[in-house]
């Protein structure tokens, strides 16, 4: 038996409010054994590279990890630093039910509650059922003080106690729930090193190297080269990046917004979700911001996006500062406890969710491309079907099809495709 060191970045395996309390990257040192289980593949395990550490490719890596595949994560800057660290961790059963993904989001949504019993969720990363409210709210010159007694509604939580209108319920805790979207994509990465024996590799994915129509290998800037006999580019909105993915299908970048408040008061902070119309108090057109209260007792809102030019960095997105204003305002105009004085801002931040032109996910293999595959395209749901598309991308690589979700749908072989050379 052979035991290597591998340096995994920005990862956080202690408990979780310790986790989330002091939430600042920094590297643990983990023992990968390379005789680790594999029940489910031959002696010579198929190698794998998954390019991109968000939580479609750390979903991807653990369950191919899982099933015994020998499996490289390849992320340029660290593990969950983009969307996948900044996202609300909303997840719903049936939102998705009218559309393309209603059998991927509740093939998803049950499998994050079995992950959360696996892999203790509630203390891990902050899983929870949660209920979800539909709120319509007038922003007022003055800070929100308490509603008069007895003119709320009851489904309207104590601390919301700003001039909020048509409150609906939209989610119960059979229907929603959430995770912190960071220490979720985390915990599953530290899982499949320490248990599955993943390696995690910080590198810039610079080309995939085809040789007769079949993936051999993955270039990193630098030179180093993984061979693999088969690859998983789950880039994100960086897929437009990539060449051998651009020529196909476009992915483009929507800029959304957040922030992270911590109350003087959190224990007043029930689980409910709330989804905004927002009137600001300017006029104009009224916005859709959500807030998410988190067990740490922290509160997240997010909202004002806008499609901007995707950076080549994760670590040069910044928001921006009007909106970052304007959810301020959300927040006090939504609950005293939010605003300036009763709560901390703790984080200021904005990340780029994928959106493709037909607002379907992409995910399959690359058509002309043997053993090269992609998922991306997921938009704002993608925490939510992360642990669904990564199951299916694993049965796709490993079995040739996908049964957890058909995946004909997402194909990328419904854009037109164009020929190969042999490095792209």
């Amino acid at each position: 038996m052979t035991v290597s060191v591998v340096l995994v970045p920005s990862l956080s395996i202690s408990p979780f409010l310790r986790q989330t309390r002091n939430a600042r990257t920094f590297p643990v040192t983990l023992i990968r054994c390379s005789s680790s289980p594999s029940s489910t593949m031959e002696q010579h395990p198929k190698r794998v590279v998954v390019c991109g550490g968000g939580v479609i490719g750390v979903c991807t890596a653990y369950f191919l990890a899982k099933r015994g595949a020998a499996v490289t994560l390849v992320e340029k800057s660290a593990v969950a630093c983009a969307a996948s660290g900044k996202a609300g961790g909303f997840l719903a059963l049936d939102w998705c039910d009218s559309g393309a993904l209603s059998s991927l989001a509740r093939a998803s949504f049950n499998l994050h509650r079995s992950l959360a019993q696996e892999l203790d969720g509630p203390q891990s990363y902050g899983y929870r059922p949660l209920a979800a409210l539909s709120l319509s709210i007038t922003e007022t010159e003055s800070q929100a003080t308490p509603s008069a007694s007895g003119s709320k509604p009851s489904i309207v939580p104590n601390w919301v106690d700003g001039p909020v209108r048509s409150p609906r319920t939209i989610g119960t805790t059979d229907t929603t729930a959430q995770v912190h979207p960071q220490l979720f994509t985390r915990t599953l990465i530290s899982k499949a090193v320490e248990n599955y024996g993943a390696e995690v590799v910080i590198g810039k994915l610079e080309s995939v190297e085809v040789e007769e129509g079949r993936v051999k290998s993955v270039a990193l800037e630098g030179g180093r080269v993984i061979e693999s006999d088969a690859v998983v580019l789950a880039l994100g909105p960086w897929s437009c990046k990539l060449e051998l993915l651009s020529s196909i299908f476009r992915v483009h970048g929507l800029k959304a917004h957040s922030i992270v408040l911590e109350p003087k008061n959190p224990d007043a902070i029930t689980p409910h979700a709330l989804f905004l119309t927002y009137h600001p108090s300017q006029g104009g057109k009224p916005l859709d911001p959500e807030v998410y209260p988190r067990p740490t007792g922290e509160v997240y809102l997010c909202g004002m996006s806008a499609e901007e030019e995707v950076p080549d960095d994760p670590e040069q997105i910044v928001g921006n500062p009007e909106a970052i204003e304007v959810l301020k305002r959300v927040a006090k105009t939504v609950s005293s406890q939010l605003g300036e004085g009763e709560a901390e801002v703790k984080v200021e931040q904005a990340c780029f969710l994928p959106c493709t032109d037909d607002s379907v996910p992409v995910i399959g293999e690359v058509p002309g491309i043997r053993g090269c595959y992609v998922a991306t395209g997921h938009s704002c749901w993608g925490i939510l079907n992360g642990p669904a598309t990564g199951a299916a991308m694993a049965e796709l690589v490993l079995d040739g099809r996908a049964t957890i979700v058909d995946l004909t749908v997402f194909s990328p072989a419904r854009f037109a495709g164009r020929s190969r050379r042999g490095k792209v």
